[in-house]
């Protein structure tokens, strides 16, 4: 069974947006249009207002349409996948892009393993933060090296099967041959990472950081990490709803977790870490980084 952990982060100070938001470093037009081509659902939607704000509903659509073969339950993808498809959709003229694979249930993505077939375990399709998504010959090279580029996302080119597998997960890239997905890289959370929800923050808004490729729950999270900006000092973090009990560490398995960044006094872009406690289950790794972000 998986479990999620989630870290709210507060920055001190007030501010305020004068333009609309611009949520992430990668982003598209503000819409979406998805096939899937197991199931025939279709999405085709304007999924960003104007003001930069979310279409709760359209993002609905979305997540419907990235639902597995004979899986009923919700279908996931996150955000920050939907802006690098909508980026990708833009960039390749192609339109709908058509999921040969979106969201997996747990239960469906080991059952897929079961059979033999090439998925990873703890893999993002599970998390509703990758997708497989089929590309013309013509354009599936260069939107590799596209997306590769980019240095925000996971790509790996499928050339037989004509599609690219990309995912909001570390940067990385592969090809069949050097995907060593038979070998379960995650295993024992040996890829533990964290992600924010968005990129871009005004400082006084609230920071939802989630830990994913979390395969062995729980784990045990230092009550104090650190902002670490690309220029200049780093900033404690702290959390702020442990109970009196754990002074020094949190579980975190399926619940939130809310932290306090103080110091942050002018724009700055960096990271956040969050070291793990001893004693680590199996591969924890010893320290937790998130994504950069941009506070404003």
């Amino acid at each position: 069974m998986r479990f999620f952990g989630v870290a709210v982060v507060v920055l001190v100070a007030s501010g305020a947006w004068a333009a609309p938001l611009q949520r992430f470093f990668v982003m598209g037009d503000g819409t979406l249009a998805v096939l899937n081509a197991h199931t025939g659902e279709r999405a085709e939607v304007r999924y960003r207002k104007a003001d930069g704000t979310y279409d709760q509903a359209a993002i609905a659509r979305i997540r419907r349409a990235f639902r597995s073969s004979g899986d009923d339950g919700e279908g996931r993808a996150s955000l920050r996948l939907i802006e690098v498809l909508s980026w990708a959709q833009k960039t390749s003229r192609v339109r709908p892009l058509t999921l040969m694979s979106g969201y997996r249930s747990p239960d469906y993505n080991e059952g897929l393993r079961a059979k033999g077939m090439r998925a990873a375990g703890g893999s993002l399709h599970t998390e509703g933060l990758a997708a497989d998504v089929a590309f013309p010959r013509a354009v599936l090279r260069p939107m590799w090296l596209k997306v590769r580029a980019l240095d925000c996302c996971g790509a790996g080119y499928y050339a037989k099967e004509g599609f690219l597998h990309i995912d909001v997960g570390q940067p990385r890239f592969w090809e069949p041959s050097t995907s060593r997905v038979e070998e379960n890289l995650s295993a024992g959370n040996a890829r533990l990472f964290g992600r924010t929800e968005f990129d871009r923050y005004a400082k006084g808004e609230e920071i939802v950081v989630a830990l994913h490729a979390m395969t062995v729950a729980p784990v045990r999270v230092g009550r104090e990490g650190r902002f670490v900006p690309d220029m200049g000092e780093a900033a404690t973090v702290t959390l702020e709803d442990a109970s009196p009990e754990q002074r020094e560490c949190v579980e975190v398995a399926a619940s939130g977790l809310a932290v306090r960044v103080h110091g942050v006094s002018r724009v700055s872009r960096g990271r956040l870490e969050f070291p793990t406690c001893a004693p680590r289950v199996e591969r924890t790794p010893g320290l937790v980084t998130t994504n950069s972000v941009e506070i404003h």
